[in-house]
C-alpha cells in the first residue's frame, strides 16, 4: 500500500489495468515504497517486468496502453552511422536517455523517449561528446549531412554543441566560422576546415618533458667528484701501517736480539 502524490489522492489497492494481448498476461498498476509502478505478471518462476511512472506521470491517469509503453522500454532508435551501433532509449535513475556505446545523453522529459528520432539521438549524443551536458532543443535543427569524406569514407555532419555549432569528422571537430550559417555550409568549405583543425591538433609537450633528464644528468655528474674525494681516504689510512713497519723493522736493527739477555 502506497499513497501517489501525483494527483494527491490516496491508492487503497492495487490496480488491474487490463491484459497484454501480446502475451496474455494481465499489467498491474501497484504502489511500491519508491512510488507508483507498472507490473506485467509473469510466469511461475520467472521475474516480473516493472516500470516505475515517470516524473510528472500521474497514477490516476494510467491506462493499459501507457503502461504497456512503459514496459517496452528500453526501445531501440536506430544504429549510429558512424559505426553501426545501436542507439536506444528508456528511463532511468536520473530520468530519460538515449544511449549509443557506453554514453548516456539525458533527454528532456519521458515523453520524447517514446518518439525520439536517429537524427535528433545522433545529434543529442554528440553534444554530450563534446562537453554539452543537458541537450539543446536547438541541436537537431543545427544538423547537416555533408556527406562523407573522400580519403576514409567516414561522414561529415554539422552539429550544434555548447559553444555553438560545429564540423564533425571522425574524432575530429571544427568550429563553424562566425557569421557563416551553419546550414549553408558546403563540403568543400567543411573538408578544408577539418584539415585546418587537424594540423592545429599535435602538442608540444614533449619537447618540454625531454629537457628534465638533462637537469638529472648533470646532478650526476656533479656527485661524480664527491665520490673520487671519498676514496682518496681509505688511502691515507693504509700509509700508516707501512710506517710503522718501517719503524718496526728500523728499531730491529738498531737493538740488541732478544735472546742476547738470556745469554
Amino acid at each position: 500500500m502506497g499513497v501517489s502524490e501525483g494527483d494527491g489522492e490516496a491508492e487503497s489497492a492495487d490496480k488491474e489495468l487490463g491484459v497484454n494481448p501480446a502475451t496474455g498476461r494481465a499489467v498491474w498498476l501497484k504502489n511500491g515504497r519508491f512510488g507508483p509502478y507498472v507490473e506485467e505478471l509473469a510466469a511461475e518462476g520467472d521475474k516480473p517486468k516493472r516500470s516505475s511512472l515517470p516524473k510528472g506521470w500521474i497514477a490516476s491517469a494510467m491506462d493499459l496502453e501507457k503502461a504497456l509503453r512503459l514496459l517496452s522500454l528500453p526501445r531501440e532508435v536506430g544504429k549510429h552511422p558512424d559505426d553501426g551501433k545501436v542507439i536506444t532509449a528508456g528511463l532511468g535513475r536520473f530520468g530519460p536517455f538515449v544511449l549509443h556505446d557506453g554514453t548516456y545523453a539525458n533527454l528532456e522529459n519521458a515523453d520524447e523517449v517514446f518518439d525520439v528520432g536517429l537524427n535528433r539521438a545522433v545529434a543529442i549524443l554528440a553534444d554530450k561528446r563534446a562537453g554539452g551536458g543537458r541537450p539543446q532543443r536547438a541541436a537537431a535543427a543545427a544538423l547537416a549531412e555533408l556527406g562523407n569524406h573522400p580519403e576514409d569514407g567516414k561522414p561529415i555532419r554539422v552539429l550544434s554543441g555548447r559553444f555553438g555549432p560545429y564540423i564533425k569528422h571522425g574524432d575530429t571537430n571544427a568550429n563553424v566560422p562566425k557569421g557563416k550559417d551553419p546550414a549553408a555550409i558546403t563540403l568543400e568549405e567543411a573538408l578544408a576546415l577539418i584539415a585546418e583543425r587537424a594540423a592545429k591538433g599535435g602538442g608540444k609537450k614533449p619537447a618540454k618533458k625531454a629537457a628534465a633528464p638533462k637537469k638529472a644528468a648533470t646532478k650526476a655528474e656533479g656527485d661524480k667528484p664527491a665520490k673520487k674525494t671519498a676514496a682518496k681516504k681509505p688511502a691515507a689510512k693504509k700509509a700508516a701501517p707501512k710506517a710503522k713497519a718501517k719503524a718496526e723493522a728500523a728499531s730491529s736493527d738498531d737493538g740488541a736480539a732478544p735472546w742476547d739477555d738470556e745469554a
